[in-house]
């Protein structure tokens, strides 16, 4: 308990695959307290991002889908997710993208110009990351000296409920090495992905806790931005990750529930 003792915590990065429900066939599952763990949360209103890097969906879907799993007061602009940022980014450098990405992703970035691409988006594809779409990618990194090339997060793998995934980080390293281009890197774990969100709470990074089931993007990401990282035991959590040499958890939990207890405990 002594990292929810040691600071006044003014505001909480709640992850959301692995933290608040496992995805999944039909939707996925709410992992057992996370729902009212959230109520809880609000009732003594403490600030909350729910920060993701899934791109598997829309943000509108996405939400809509949080809550039919029973997170019912949910907003749009409580989800901190890299494609509104990457979607600004385009814009701002006025580049048209090849997008790897997921077909139910696709809707977010319809307004953009993706003829003649110089850049590429890397998203959560999942079943479409197939060897001919990374392909495709890689020829458009290869052909245009100056593409540029987005990952939307860097996770190396994920849960669902019938077991771990492969992310989307470990086909962007694909891609860097064939390609010889160093990713932009839109998600966790950036440090200015952390720090924008904890800017967007109105809180200083020293102040504010992440709570996520991926040591190295969650919890690690967010101790690199100067936030405090605490690990649940659910999602994608192995015992080994209580034990690496690079990152070492601010706290340990169960789950997202036993967390907010500590939290409401002492603050």
């Amino acid at each position: 308990m002594a990292w929810a003792e040691s600071m006044k915590i003014k505001g909480l990065l709640v992850d959301i695959t692995g933290v608040l429900y496992d995805s999944g066939e039909g939707g996925g599952t709410p992992i057992p307290g996370s729902v009212d763990a959230v109520r809880r949360l609000r009732s003594v209103g403490m600030p909350i991002l729910f920060c993701t890097n899934e791109t598997q969906l829309t943000l509108v879907k996405l939400v809509d889908k949080l809550r039919r799993l029973g997170f019912e007061e949910l907003k749009e602009e409580e989800v901190f997710s890299p494609i509104p940022a990457v979607l600004a980014e385009l814009k701002r450098r006025q580049l048209r993208p090849h997008l790897l990405m997921h077909p139910e992703a696709l809707p977010d970035f319809e307004d953009l110009d993706l003829s003649n691409p110089n850049a590429v988006v890397v998203g959560d594809a999942a079943d479409y990351f197939t060897y001919d779409r990374l392909n495709e990618a890689f020829r458009v990194l290869i052909g245009c000296p100056e593409a540029v090339l987005f990952s939307l997060g860097m996770g190396r793998y994920y849960c669902e409920t019938d077991g771990l995934k492969m992310d989307n980080g470990a086909f962007t390293r694909a891609l860097e090495y064939a390609s010889g281009k160093t990713a932009e890197v839109v998600g966790k774990p950036a440090e200015g992905y952390f720090r924008s969100a904890a800017h967007r709470l109105g809180a200083s990074p020293d102040c504010v806790v992440m709570i996520g089931d991926d040591v190295v993007s969650d919890v690690g990401g967010a101790q690199q931005a100067g936030l405090k990282g605490v690990l649940v035991r659910s999602g994608k959590y192995r015992p080994t990750d209580e034990h690496r040499f690079d990152v070492k958890p601010d706290g340990i939990v169960d789950n997202l529930a036993q967390a907010v207890d500590m939290i409401l405990q002492t603050q």
